[in-house]
């Protein structure tokens, strides 16, 4: 955090495998879509030596795995890794997707960090999904800083920016939010805009100046004076406040002039147990300098404040049979236990698997146990078999460099490890062990897809394979109810990035159609029906006839048969005949092609022919008495029917449980939850919320979350019905 010496950056940036847990830094950056984390990651690599001048990774890769689908989006959709390193540290820099979307790749990068850096725009502020995960940090106490960026935007305030990042991440405690440097503005351009060009140390009283595109440190100067002592005497307090060294406040207190290196290290040990939060400034180089201002500061806090990976905890083991499975944390030398928090497909090496280990050692061509992760109600195949693990290699942008083994701490690409999905377990083939997943929010978009052509349809379903295997916030659906194949998604930049990538990576075309929700049919009332199929023409005849009576039971009876004939009148033999024709005909429905359920059918009477009379013939006789009692009843439509439960923020309460109400919802209660939120439970047609996913992030501007699940089916509304009804005629 200090003015330290630091290592030739043309040899810092050339990170390979880490020698021990303690050089290594596992770090997340988080961030709203556009606050430039991206661009600090590039930054910090240059500044590392990781990227020659023209800002390209040595080697000729990129910083980030910018692929296709990314330039067309123009935004990240996907975790990747840069890896630089400073100081003799290795720093594995996470970079996320800041689009709510892509929440899962979020969700990996926290899961393979052991600490985070909230990267907050000074031009656009913090916005609500920023705030959430910050919440979610704080519970399980994951170290945190703040960068803020954009400071040459024109409406840039730091200053500002920094008493908001106080009020939304500080909570009870707005004094543990508190930057270590102040930004120093340059002369006023034409446009009345002054740049920053340097900043100013709060705890060494050290100016640096980044105006040549190299960092230089100077003593401040006249008016630069005053700026630091008041911010610098609240630094102090809130660092000492936070300190593990009960006397330190009272000998500050008392006028003693505490040395700069104990706060500094009392400083470096309060952001590592995640209770002093320092807000710091960076911004990217200019062209053709080599230092992009505060990115010294920066990799200075990641490597001195941020805790190693033998302080972040190991999550949950167990053994395959689910007994728990204490390991010492961190150790080279323990039983292997590693994760996959990623999967994708490189056109050159096949697929490429992310992979952390937390405990033991993996090295290359060893044969692992690889233990599924149990989302088989996502479509994703659960598995548990060994695997021999390709070569092992560190990613520089695009490039791979093979390393040998990796230890447990760090992070490095696998190849080819051909059944291993994103959230498997790696483990020792002699000992197999099984990692407690991380969450993973739901996918609730749906989007019914159809293969576009025949040779489409012959590879749709490898392709779809593919596609979950990497993406575990992805579900796939086969509904056995409307026949519809359905991709269930985290938005609609989730899908069109899942259906780019089935084109672009596995060759398959499809074409989004409409999603139909699984509707019944049952009988309003009771209803008789004669099913007569006689006909003669040449050879062997074919004559049935039955007559029934149907009429409703309740909800979730199913369909009933009860055979009530007499004296014979439909053969023995034959009384199975009509009840399968009766079931086949109820699975195709008798009004607007939903299955029939909740009635009795029962079989009164009916003729045979000694000779022309079959299994075939009453099986139709079944199935049109069935189609004639509708013909002469109310057919009510059901349609299912969800309880959805909507977390979100206070001032949203009343827009939300309006909306619900517009989408024929009944809400059953509320309840406060913690940080100013409400759980709000209503009932909702699930006709209705199809879309639910994006709306209500737009409705909460993203700070709200909801979940869903299927209660049951009841009558739809007559007029609802009807236009059901008229557009299945329309169809047919």
């Amino acid at each position: 955090m200090g003015d330290k010496a630091h290592t030739h950056p043309g040899a810092a940036g050339r990170a390979q495998a880490a020698d021990r847990p303690t050089s290594v830094r596992n770090v997340v950056l988080v961030g709203h879509s556009g606050s430039g984390k991206t661009t600090l990651v590039e930054a910090l690599a240059l500044t590392a030596g990781a990227v020659n001048r023209a800002g390209r990774v040595e080697d000729g890769g990129t910083v980030s795995d910018h692929d296709e689908i990314e330039h067309r989006q123009q935004r990240s959709v996907q975790l990747s890794l840069v890896p630089v390193e400073w100081n003799g540290i290795k720093v594995n820099l996470l970079d996320t997707p800041g689009y709510a979307d892509f929440v899962g790749e979020l969700r990996a990068g926290l899961r393979a960090a052991d600490a985070a850096l909230f990267v907050v725009s000074a031009a656009d502020g913090v916005d609500g999904s920023t705030r959430m995960v910050w919440d979610e940090c704080a519970a399980v106490g994951m170290p945190r800083a703040i960068v803020v960026t954009h400071l040459e935007a024109a409406r840039a305030d730091f200053e500002e920016m920094t008493r908001v990042c106080a009020e939304t991440f500080g909570g009870d405690d707005p004094d543990a939010v508190l930057p270590l440097y102040l930004p120093l503005r340059g002369p006023e351009g034409p446009d009345g805009h002054a740049p920053v060009t340097g900043l100013i140390g709060l705890l060494t009283r050290k100016l640096f100046d980044y105006s040549s595109g190299e960092r230089v440190a100077n003593e401040p100067v006249g008016d630069q004076v005053p700026l630091i002592e008041e911010a610098r005497g609240r630094l102090i307090e809130g660092i000492i406040s936070e300190s593990e060294d009960e006397t330190l406040m009272d000998r500050y207190l008392g006028g003693e002039d505490v040395d700069v290196r104990t706060l500094i290290d009392d400083a470096e040990r309060a952001v590592a147990r995640g209770v002093f939060f320092p807000v710091l400034a960076a911004a990217p180089a200019a062209p053709g300098a080599r230092q992009g201002l505060g990115t010294v500061e920066l990799l200075d806090l990641i490597t001195g404040g941020f805790p190693t990976p033998l302080e972040h905890g190991t999550p949950q083991v167990t053994t395959l049979d689910g007994r728990p499975r204490q390991l010492k944390p961190c150790d080279p030398d323990a039983p292997l236990v590693a994760e996959v928090v990623k999967t994708s497909s490189d056109p050159y090496v096949g697929r490429l698997s992310l992979v952390r280990v937390f405990s033991g050692t993996l090295r290359a061509d060893q044969t692992v146990h690889v233990s599924g992760h149990g989302l088989t109600d996502r479509g994703h195949e659960d598995h548990d078999v060994d695997e021999r693990v390709g070569a092992l290699s560190t990613p520089f942008g695009k490039v791979q460099r093979p390393v040998s083994h990796v230890i447990a701490g760090d992070l490095a690409c696998v190849a080819k490890l051909s059944r291993a999905e994103t959230g498997d377990t790696l483990s020792s083939k002699d000992d197999p062990l099984v990692m407690e997943p991380w969450e993973m929010p739901d996918p609730l978009l749906p989007q019914a897809i159809e293969a576009h052509s025949k040779a489409d349809e012959d590879k749709l379903s490898q392709g779809l394979s593919r596609l979950v295997a990497e993406d575990p916030t992805m579900r796939l659906e086969q509904n056995q109810d409307t026949h519809q194949v359905v991709l269930w998604c985290l938005g609609e930049a989730h899908a069109d990035v899942a259906l780019e990538r089935l084109r672009s990576r596995y060759g398959v075309q499809v074409d989004v159609v409409p999603h139909r929700v699984s509707l019944r049919e049952t009988f309003g009332g009771r209803a008789s029906g004669r099913g007569r199929h006689v006909k003669q023409s040449g050879g062997h005849g074919q004559f049935a006839i039955c007559e029934i009576e149907v009429e409703p039971l309740p909800n979730g009876s199913g369909i009933e048969f009860v055979d009530k004939v007499v004296g014979g009148a439909v053969p023995r033999q034959f009384v199975p005949s009509v009840e399968k024709g009766i079931r086949a005909q109820a699975r195709k429905g008798v009004a607007a092609g939903h299955p029939l359920v909740d009635v009795r059918v029962t079989l009164l009477d009916g003729k045979a022919h000694s000779v022309d009379s079959s299994d075939a013939a009453f099986q139709t006789a079944g199935a049109l008495a069935l189609r004639e009692a509708a013909a002469d009843a109310k057919i009510h439509l059901l349609e299912p029917v969800a309880e959805v439960s909507v977390l979100v923020g206070d001032d949203y309460v009343g827009t939300v449980m309006s909306d619900l109400s517009g989408r024929r919802g009944r809400v059953l209660g509320t309840e406060q939850s913690p940080g100013g939120r409400t759980l709000i439970r209503a009932e909702v047609p699930e006709i209705e919320i199809g879309r639910y996913a994006v709306d209500l992030r737009s409705l909460s501007h993203g700070t709200a979350r909801f979940s869903r699940r299927y209660v049951r089916h009841e009558p739809m509304p007559p007029q609802v019905a009807e236009r059901v009804k008229g557009e299945a005629r329309a169809a047919s």
